[in-house]
């Protein structure tokens, strides 16, 4: 093994605590030579005043380090999440006109942002947004919260498109959300809360599918999501691989090609193909033979249509037991990958009930693996959101 270097100068003779070999304790008996081997008593007083201190504060620092390692929780570090807004992002103000802030053309807009939000099969989640649901503590923080919470969501934000639909919804989406799109109607206000089926919300309605048949022809697949839906768990194991247009629903009666089930166009997957292009196209051109009434309303008559059969789109009816909501809830929390706040009319109710599956859900995962099993647990709502008035 090499040996340490040497140092040289007076000071490693003074601090040299060695003994001397009595050779060398006979041959200098002389008091210089005394002197020499031997430190002065000064010095040795000197390092012993210097040293005390630090090994007091040794002494007591230790211990404490030690007590407050074994107290403190070990909190995990959260993955980081690409969604969080990052800070190059240029959110515009209230007042700033969305054409000064995206300089593109809208068709350019919407395929930059899809190419960047899409999973590998080219599929995006979508969400339609405006500003009566974008207020913060509104339904799009609770839509998001649910992902953050939900059993393998959080990665799913990633891929999440929020359409908005007015100034103050984009300005809300750019900082809190990393893919936003401004979708702009000429003319119309979206901004305000839309009474169901009032001119306004039929309007917003019919522009969504008209929208959506675009991204169709991009090539892309989409899962749409209505911002009033909990995604508690990852939907895409449970849509039928030879679905073209499969949607969740407010009654289901237990079969996927059932034409009786009540469909609600509030979630569905679609694949991007000539067959479901020409089921949208001709699910938006309907509502002119059916004026007055939703796209949803307007797909329970078409969907019996000789038409369907001749574009051979095939359509799926996703079961409640996966896909549930107020109409009908999903009993088995094991199972369950989103709840709809649908069966409910007013924003403040469907906020009350939402945060109520939100806290459901949470207490939920709390629970212990054996009680979890057993199937006891249920949902607390509907609450605020009556569906007496429903059915009235």
């Amino acid at each position: 093994m090499r040996k340490p270097p040497r140092l040289s100068g007076g000071r490693a003779g003074r601090f040299a605590m060695h003994p001397a070999s009595p050779a060398s304790s006979s041959s200098s008996s002389s008091p210089s030579a005394t002197a020499a081997a031997s430190p002065p008593a000064d010095d040795i007083d000197a390092v012993r005043r210097c040293l005390t201190p630090l090994l007091v504060l040794a002494a007591v620092a230790f211990p404490c380090a030690v007590l407050y390692r074994a107290a403190a929780p070990i909190v995990p570090r959260l993955p980081s999440v690409r969604w969080e807004p990052a800070p190059a992002l240029l959110i515009p103000t209230v007042d700033e006109p969305i054409d000064a802030v995206d300089l593109d053309n809208e068709d350019a807009r919407l395929e930059k942002v899809l190419k960047e939000a899409a999973m590998e099969d080219k599929t995006v989640i979508l969400t339609t947004l405006n500003a009566a649901w974008a207020s913060p503590g509104s339904i799009i923080d609770l839509f998001i919260e649910s992902f953050r919470f939900g059993d393998g969501t959080c990665k799913l934000l990633n891929h999440l498109v929020i359409i908005t639909l007015d100034r103050k919804a984009y300005v809300r989406c750019m900082s809190i959300h990393f893919h936003c799109f401004a979708l702009t109607t000429t003319g119309v206000d979206f901004s305000r809360e839309k009474h169901f089926m009032s001119a306004g919300y039929l309007k917003m309605m019919w522009r969504r599918i008209e929208f959506l048949r675009v991204v169709l022809e991009k090539g892309y697949n989409f899962i749409f999501s209505d911002a009033d839906i909990m995604w508690f768990r990852d939907p895409l194991p449970h849509f039928y691989p030879d679905g073209d247009f499969q949607i969740a629903c407010d009654q289901y009666l237990g079969s996927a090609t059932d034409l009786g089930n009540r469909p609600n166009g509030g979630f569905n997957y679609v694949k991007s193909n000539n067959r479901s292009i020409e089921f949208y196209k001709f699910w938006y051109s309907s509502r002119e033979k059916h004026p007055g009434l939703h796209d949803q309303d307007v797909l329970n008559f078409i969907k019996y249509d000789p038409l369907l059969a001749e574009i051979g789109v095939r359509i799926r009816f996703l079961s409640t037991t996966y896909f549930g909501g107020i109409c009908e809830p999903s009993r088995d929390f094991s199972k369950v990958c989103t709840m709809h706040a649908n069966c409910c009319i007013g924003l403040g109710r469907k906020i009350h009930d939402l945060r109520v599956m939100l806290d459901d859900w949470r207490n939920y995962m709390a629970l212990p693996p054996n009680i979890k099993r057993s199937g006891l647990y249920s949902w607390r709502v509907p609450q605020n959101c009556s569906l007496a008035e429903l059915q009235s």
